[in-house]
């Protein structure tokens, strides 16, 4: 296996549209990184140059010890992984995995170890002598890794794998990858637009956006650590909550956040507080994860409760409910201001309803108003990040 180096790598298309700007990140030996973001950000883009199936504009681009900036695809030591995995039709399972070894002119007793070896793994065995079209979406899926896995590659590249699998073949199909990489201890590179791949897959997820690496962390760093704004609200589900205001002095050292619209106010946790010192009197985002989220009646005695710093915000009206059996998500609207709430299975007024909730200060977010990066992250996160 072999690590992966990016330098300041930058895709520039001949008509003039810049697809990755400067992205530079480290993909250790063994390791599984997670290329995560919206459709049209340019982590396709950047799994391509390492494949050697786009050019580099700029930067250097190394696998190994080796720069391959100006080398062909086959002389990469790569194998890739394609979302609609692009098997050979006409052929068996047995051959679509042999394809490449044969064409190698590999001995014919080497290339039958190998793909009864990955056929093994894969638990694809019983299928080898069956058509592309004989199979499942998660069997073609499967063969399409095993063809990877027979070339023995320094690094294996996915590029959105399971996007065209239902919901509950590819929550197995997730962890069977993932249980993969720890058998193999291989190299992945892996891209996805699907925030719930990237936080269970990953051991660090590289955010990209508009052709720009917006932060590289592990998966709870990004999580709860969000290095922006942008990060912060598209990785989790239901997303952030976000509320304009600024930032006021309160009682003793503590400050208040202070919503644009009027919608409440908050005293702010000591930890945030002190992280956000410098912005006092400057337009800030608060930013509160669903879950720091509770009716004011029974926050304080959640499954949340242990160090948290519940503080009201005043009368809500409930718009949406939906109960899905461990948790319930609802929706309510101040005036203009819309939260979403994610809590613990009990009994909640319906919709039309109105009801008290409460905000846990010491878990919230605090982005700067003109930059959208991060001021502040509560320190309830930090203990919580550890532990997981």
């Amino acid at each position: 296996m072999a690590s992966v180096e990016l330098e300041h790598i930058r895709k520039v298309y001949d008509n003039g549209h810049t697809a990755v700007h400067d992205a530079s990140f480290h993909v250790a030996d063994g390791e599984f990184v997670v290329l995560v973001g919206p459709s049209g950000c340019g982590k396709t883009t950047l799994l391509r140059m390492i494949a050697g199936l786009e050019d580099v504009t700029d930067g250097r681009l190394t696998i190994g010890d080796r720069v391959v900036n100006d080398l062909p695809p086959a002389e990469r030591d790569v194998a890739m992984v394609f979302q609609n995995y692009a098997l050979y039709p006409h052929m068996s399972v047995y051959d679509n995995m042999a394809f490449g070894l044969r064409r190698r002119k590999l001995p014919k007793d080497e290339v039958d170890r190998r793909v009864r070896e990955a056929a093994k793994t894969l638990d694809i065995e019983a299928v080898l002598d069956r058509r592309p079209k004989e199979l499942s979406g998660g069997q073609r899926q499967r063969v399409a890794v095993g063809r990877a896995i027979v070339r023995q590659p320094a690094v294996f590249l996915f590029d959105e794998p399971l996007s065209n699998l239902d919901a509950k073949l590819r929550t197995q199909t997730r962890a069977e990858l993932t249980k993969l990489h720890r058998r193999l201890e291989a190299t992945m590179i892996y891209v996805t637009h699907d925030q719930v791949e990237a936080l269970t897959m990953g051991d660090r997820i590289v955010v990209v956006e508009g052709g720009l690496i917006q932060q590289v962390d592990t998966p709870m760093g990004v999580y709860h650590r969000p290095a922006n704004r942008f990060v912060a609200g598209f990785i989790g589900s239901p997303a952030m909550n976000f509320f304009e205001g600024t930032l006021e002095r309160g009682d003793g050292e503590g400050l208040v956040f202070r919503a644009d619209d009027g919608a409440f106010t908050l005293a702010l946790g000591a930890e945030v507080s002190a992280q956000a010192a410098g912005h006092l009197g400057r337009a800030v985002a608060l930013g509160v994860r669903p879950e720091a989220v509770g009716v004011a009646a029974t926050a304080a005695t959640s499954g949340m409760a242990e160090g948290a710093a519940w503080e009201g915000v005043g009368t809500w009206e409930m718009e949406v409910v939906e109960a899905m059996g461990s948790e319930v998500v609802f929706h309510a609207r101040k005036g203009e201001a819309v939260v979403v709430a994610r809590v613990g299975p009990q009994r909640l007024p319906a919709a039309g309803a109105t009801v008290e909730l409460a905000f846990d200060a010491g878990r919230v977010h605090l982005f700067d108003g003109a930059t959208g990066d991060a001021v502040a992250s509560g320190a309830a996160v930090d203990a919580l990040a550890e532990v997981l």
